[in-house]
């Protein structure tokens, strides 16, 4: 065994596994990152709110990475940086590929996928229209204009209200450039409330709920993007439709966790996060590989990312310390009425110490509400909640006394009278 971890990513989740496993009492680990620097994501988020959850104050993304590699730096974690990972077997042997390595196999005692998320393209949602230039996804756009230093344009559309849509949205304004409109699909924002106060309200910027784009012209360079109203089943609505004269459209329109490499190695995976079924503790199906953050669900706080990431790197090492947590009794962890997924997916009560943490997202906007958690016909907890909406995702806290042994766990939203 040439380590005892191997993590997989070295963005916020996998620094916060490696540094919990180091904490725990691993000391041969190693991080594999694809990019040049460590920090993934938070190198191009260059505004503040990071880190208020975590380290009780606000950082900027580039701030937040930097405590977590200062603290790594202190420690005797190995991370080799503009690292592909090309294959992972089941009995945990890493396969990679760097300029200085050059192609190598390592093997360690267990696995933290931490690989992130990626942008869907116009190519997963068809918009119909001309293919020219001037179309990017905004995640790219922030990273040209971030850290390359390019405006990607200068009259701007942005389709989808995801967190960096409305960041992009008032950091293009803040640079000179006029966003026309952020247009939404759904009745409501797919983003934080904060990202929509701070980042269209403030700055005039309309949202259009209930719109998608509909045609988009264009010779070499985009010239104009047409948007039409939709129906309830998300049809575009004759007559509604308006233009924009634009050179720049930026898509906003969700995350897929990145799990080829998951896949690959034949790990369980759930149709309804796209990311690995999980039990308590992070690990997956395949025993002794664990994944956490942004490739088993998609979060809105990288606050909430190291957290469990955490708990994905101390599992890891009780895994190699301890060995294996008892299967039996299992619990299966389902989503009930108005809640679109649930993680973790699965429960061991024997490898749960005081209590275990239920995330999960509602499918629509919600005022006063309660949230039911179920093991069959019996309500075992009841929480209250003053809002919840799609983009904001949830938590609950089980305690160990209240868990069932074995069965189904059913968790579901209800809005309750105001």
């Amino acid at each position: 065994m040439d380590y005892e971890l191997i993590v997989i990513g070295g963005g916020p989740a996998g620094l916060a596994a490696a540094y919990a496993a180091w904490e725990k009492g691993l000391r041969r680990i190693l991080i594999l990152e694809r990019d040049r620097e460590l920090g993934g994501i938070l190198n191009q988020c260059i505004h503040n709110g990071f880190g208020l959850h975590r380290f009780k104050e606000e950082l900027t993304g580039p701030e937040y990475a930097g405590r977590y590699i200062e603290m790594l730096k202190a420690t005797g974690v190995e991370a080799k940086t503009d690292t592909m990972v090309l294959q992972i077997t089941q009995d945990k042997c890493v396969s990679f590929l760097n300029p200085i390595d050059g192609y190598r196999t390592v093997r360690a005692g267990a696995v933290i996928l931490a690989m992130g998320c990626r942008e869907r393209t116009r190519g997963a949602i068809s918009i119909p229209g001309a293919r020219c230039s001037g179309i990017f996804t905004a995640g790219t756009a922030q990273r040209f204009l971030n850290i390359e230093g390019y405006l990607v344009g200068k009259r701007v559309v942005i389709l989808g209200s995801g967190d960096i849509g409305l960041i992009m949205a008032r950091r293009m304004t803040l640079e000179g450039a006029k966003v026309l409109a952020c247009v939404e699909l759904m009745p409501y924002s797919g983003g934080l409330n904060r990202n929509i106060v701070q980042c269209l309200r403030d700055y005039d910027i309309p949202l259009y709920l209930s719109h998608t784009v509909t045609d988009i012209v264009g010779k070499q360079r985009l010239e104009r993007v047409t948007i039409s109203a939709v129906d309830a089943d998300r049809r575009p609505i004759p007559g509604t439709e308006q233009s924009f004269d634009c050179d720049t459209l930026l898509l906003s329109v969700g995350l897929v966790p990145e799990n080829e490499l998951s896949r690959q190695m034949d790990v369980e995976m759930d149709r309804r996060t796209n990311g690995p079924v999980v039990y308590e503790n992070m690990e997956t199906g395949v025993e002794g590989v664990f994944a956490c953050g942004n490739v088993v669900h998609v979060h809105d706080l990288v606050d909430f990312v190291s957290e469990e990431s955490s708990r994905a790197g101390e599992a890891a090492a009780r895994y190699i310390l301890e060995g294996e947590t008892a299967k039996e009794p299992l619990l299966t962890v389902e989503n009930g009425s108005a809640v679109s997924y649930t993680v973790p997916q699965r429960i061991r009560p024997a490898g749960v110490d005081r209590n275990v943490k239920l995330f999960f997202r509602v499918n629509r906007v919600f005022g006063k509400a309660v949230i039911l958690v179920r093991s069959g016909e019996t309500q075992i907890a009841c929480f209250k909640r003053e809002h919840m909406a799609p983009g904001e995702m949830e938590s609950v806290i089980l305690p160990k006394t209240m868990l069932p042994q074995g069965g189904v766990l059913t968790v579901s939203a209800e809005e309750v009278e105001a």
